[in-house]
């Protein structure tokens, strides 16, 4: 599979809102859960070219900012990030009152410190907010847009994520990734019907040992009858069934029902065998009583 995560990122990046509060929404949440403060400087920071663009063109015309590109050894960062110094320490926006806006500050959230994946281990949306404040806030928000997160903690830091897949989708449709839900809908119709395929398959392979074993179980009940009493001395019907189960021993008893002559159901194929095992229950005890 592709980068999800990244497409998602950037498909979102380009999502550019109608209305003027959400813009404000969705610049305030890149703002918060964006920004890192690296010697006594403010700097927001993302990996993908499509997020810092939209941090621009969000950001207001009389903004001044410094942008470039590198790597933060303070950050732990690998990979080229984009940096853009903010010249003015951003002050903390109120919560949300719209829903819309709580929904701007979620795709922000994602934006900047959210990853997804999609696998063989399963579904994962997780989201590694800069410190515990803020862990807390976007626990508010999660729980107003998509249902209440799980919680951990990875090297100090706060994690929130999801595991469940209709939480995960439920949060991609109200964000806007409507790719990322129809990607995500059609692995987990994939890993569906693949896991259909392999319950069918075993199941019809228990059915099949089980049959196996029932039939291999009548043959030893058959033999012995046929040695401590003898086949020809049964009636008609029970010589009959007694007769195709040894020469169609991996039939099940629906085909040995069909071959008798008239065809007969399988419950009564398989009372005519039971029969037979109640005869050679007998037989043992009459033998036992010798």
């Amino acid at each position: 599979m592709r980068n999800l995560s990244a497409d998602t990122k950037d498909a979102l990046a380009r999502n550019f809102p109608p209305e003027a509060h959400c813009r404000e929404a969705l610049l305030a949440g890149l703002v918060l859960y964006g920004t890192r403060t690296i010697r006594k400087r403010t700097y927001f920071v993302t990996h993908r070219n499509a997020v810092a663009r939209l941090f621009l063109k969000l950001s207001p015309r009389d903004a001044r900012f410094a942008r470039s590109s590198g790597s933060f050894d303070k950050l732990r960062m690998t990979k080229r990030v984009q940096r853009i110094a903010i010249p003015v320490e951003p002050q903390r926006a109120r919560k949300p009152v719209r829903k819309c806006d709580r929904v701007m500050e979620a795709r922000a959230a994602f934006l900047t410190c959210g990853s997804v994946s999609a696998g063989s281990q399963g579904y994962h949306l997780e989201f590694v907010p800069p410190d515990r404040e803020r862990a807390e806030r976007l626990e508010w928000i999660l729980r107003a847009v998509a249902g209440p997160p799980k919680k951990m903690r990875r090297s100090g830091r706060a994690t929130l994520y999801y595991k469940d897949f209709e939480a995960i989708v439920e949060f991609f449709g109200v964000t806007g990734a409507h790719n990322t839900v129809l990607e995500l809908e059609g692995v987990h119709a994939l890993k569906e019907t693949k896991n259909r395929i392999h319950r069918l398959v075993n199941t019809e392979a228990a059915n099949l040992e089980r049959v196996a074993g029932a039939a291999a179980a009548q043959r030893e009940i058959i033999d012995y009858v046929s040695s401590a009493h003898g086949l020809r001395h049964l009636s008609a019907a029970l010589r009959e069934i007694a007769e195709l189960r040894l020469n169609y021993p991996d039939e099940s008893l629906a085909e040995l029902g069909r071959r008798c002559n008239p065809p007969i159901s399988k419950p009564s194929a398989g009372g005519r065998l039971n029969a037979l095992a109640r005869l050679a229950r007998r037989l043992r005890g009459e033998s036992a009583a010798r």
